[in-house]
């Protein structure tokens, strides 16, 4: 893993994703992190009475340049030898260019911050994440406001066994297994057996298929709160991330709507890896 993008908005948790960041790259052996900072500058639309000022487009270039170049003289102590830490600052919206910022800086993860708690913080802190989850095609770790690194042994992947084939993200799966080499421990969240159907049998087996080469351990959770079951599962057995594949549909729906997916972000303690299907 080459290159890690920090998305950043200079606060508390977004210094709090940076450290993890640089932690995770030490033991990746990651050679460059690219402190990055959306800005957008708001154009009024003539005829329309506006009270926000005026902001020349250099002053607010400079102010996150200003940011950054500050964020990384903090930080440059925890980066890893061998390892750059970097900076960059786009006049844009982030979820809008996340996927070409990636693309041109070589991205193979994306670490940002989350900011669980009152609803107010879910909307100012945490919809960007969201929305970055949402945009694009790469690998984003989600990482709570008060999470600290520890290395990463044991990943809990959160599925549900439908549609195994058509939703899997398999090579990109199978890259961040191999990567990270931790214990793994797949589990479905069921209520009363309700999503259980003819297929659930062969799903399972093809999901084991693709998993062999990891020595997967499977649990079936009966929980009629499929976000409070994996929370709860991946504290008590001491996981170090919840990894999760977003669906459209199914039972990790649309990002959109305050899914599972979305909630779970919000509300587990753990480090989250998403992965976009």
């Amino acid at each position: 893993m080459k290159t890690i993008l920090v998305p950043t908005d200079f606060s508390d948790t977004a210094y709090n994703a940076a450290t993890y960041a640089l932690s995770l790259a030490r033991n990746l052996g990651t050679t460059r992190i690219v402190l990055y900072h959306a800005y957008e500058l708001i154009v009024p639309i003539p005829d329309i009475p506006t009270m926000i000022p005026m902001v020349n487009p250099d002053d607010l270039r400079a102010a996150s340049m200003e940011g950054l170049e500050k964020m990384k003289k903090e930080l440059d102590t925890l980066v890893p030898p061998g390892s750059t830490l970097v900076t960059r600052a786009d006049n844009t919206l982030l979820a809008a260019t996340i996927e070409e910022v990636c693309k041109n800086e070589g991205a193979d993860l994306i670490v940002m911050g989350i900011t669980g708690g009152s609803k107010l913080e879910e909307v100012l802190v945490g919809s960007n994440t969201i929305d970055v989850v949402k945009n694009t095609s790469y690998p984003v770790l989600v990482v709570p406001g008060g999470a600290k690194y520890k290395p990463i042994e044991k990943i809990v992947f959160a599925v549900d066994l439908r549609k195994i084939a058509e939703t899997t993200p398999v090579e990109p799966l199978k890259k961040l297994l191999h990567i990270f080499n931790a214990e793994l421990h797949v589990i479905n969240i069921d209520h009363e057996s309700r999503h259980f159907s003819t297929d659930t049998p062969f799903e399972t087996m093809l999901l084991d298929t693709l998993l062999e080469d990891f020595n997967p351990v499977y649990h079936f959770i009966d929980n009629p709160d499929v976000v409070e079951g994996i929370v709860e599962f991946a504290e008590e057995n001491k996981a170090d991330i919840i990894l999760t594949i977003p669906k459209k549909h199914g039972l990790f729906e649309s990002i959109f709507k305050r899914s599972r997916t979305s909630k779970l972000a919000y509300q587990t303690h753990l480090p989250l890896l998403t992965l976009h299907e």
